[in-house]
């Protein structure tokens, strides 16, 4: 049998066949993925084959095959810092919640996001949240953000998931898609979901007052069915976005107004630090492209443990 999973919780899987039969599966033996040092050998979204077993007049399942992903996204492993965890896999559209505060969503941490949704070719839409809580100064903030993105080519809604504000424009890119929402604890990912679909109740804290930040409700991916014949996957809040898997010099490509220039520098292989005649550092210099970006370039680049933390919020 062939089936979805749906949530995991360690040593089991919650798996459902194209005819809504939901099973409990485990894993017999032990997988390779590709060479990928992870800690969860299989992640919600992925496809597996697995046989039907009989224990104490329950019926669970055993996974044999995991099928071949067409994405994922990763992470580094928080105890782990040698392996990778798989956030979810096989995503169609991924949906990066951001919040100018309550708590602060740095760029460092959007572009980090947003080149591993590049890397794995995975659409990924920007929505700017509790745009409702807002003073004149962080209008300002939200506005400059919208216009670096949009020009870069990426999709950006103002939302408020709180009153239900531009949700209806989430709900239609959704729609016959597996979706994902990422970003940090507290940005209003469960409310959306709630609001797009009352019946769900996913748990929703408040904003630690302390820390200014999320605290975590989902503590393990789950994959939910919609209404609207859509699927999206919840995923626990992310507090640092690590870089995992990347050559130095690919990185450049994953930076989609860099990529563009890519012909244009005096070096076929310019990282756009050090070298002369780089189209991209003119660019920066004649504000073209966006300071933030091309210094969270250089930081990513530096960043030899491939995982950083920002918790300020720069737009320049």
């Amino acid at each position: 049998m062939r089936g979805l999973v749906y949530k995991s919780t360690g040593s089991w899987y919650s798996v459902k066949t194209p005819s809504n039969e939901q099973f409990d599966c485990r894993i017999k033996g032990k997988f390779r993925l590709d060479g990928i040092k992870s800690t969860n050998p299989i992640a919600v979204g992925d496809y597996v084959d697995f046989e039907l077993e009989k224990n104490s007049d329950v019926v669970t399942g055993v996974i044999n095959n995991i099928c071949e992903r067409k994405n994922y996204v990763l992470r580094k492993s928080v105890n782990l810092s040698k392996q990778t965890h798989i956030l979810a896999s096989n995503i169609d559209i991924v949906f990066l919640i951001i919040t100018i505060s309550s708590p602060v969503t740095s760029t460092n941490f959007i572009d980090r996001f947003l080149l591993t949704s590049n890397a794995y070719s995975i659409n990924t839409v920007l929505l700017f949240n509790k745009i409702d809580l807002l003073d004149g100064a962080e209008k300002k903030v939200l506005k400059k953000l919208i216009e670096i993105y949009t020009n870069i080519g990426y999709k950006c809604f103002e939302i408020s998931a709180k009153n239900q504000y531009n949700t209806d424009k989430v709900k239609f890119l959704m729609k016959d898609n597996i979706s994902m929402f990422g970003g940090h604890s507290g940005v209003g990912k469960s409310t959306l979901i709630n609001s797009l679909q009352p019946n769900l109740n996913l748990r929703t804290n408040n904003i630690s007052v302390q820390h200014s930040q999320g605290q975590h409700t989902t503590t393990n991916a789950e994959l939910f069915d919609l209404d609207f014949g859509a699927k999206i996957i919840d995923t626990p809040g992310i507090r640092g976005f690590g870089i995992v898997d990347f050559n130095k010099s690919d990185i450049k490509n994953y930076f989609p107004e860099f990529y563009k220039l890519v012909n244009q520098c005096k070096f076929n292989d310019c990282m756009h630090v050090n070298e002369p005649k780089c189209i991209v550092k003119q660019y920066v210099e004649d504000g073209k492209i966006a300071i933030s970006r091309y210094e969270n370039y250089l930081q990513i680049l530096e960043d030899d443990k491939s995982s950083y933390r920002v918790d300020n919020f720069d737009v320049k």
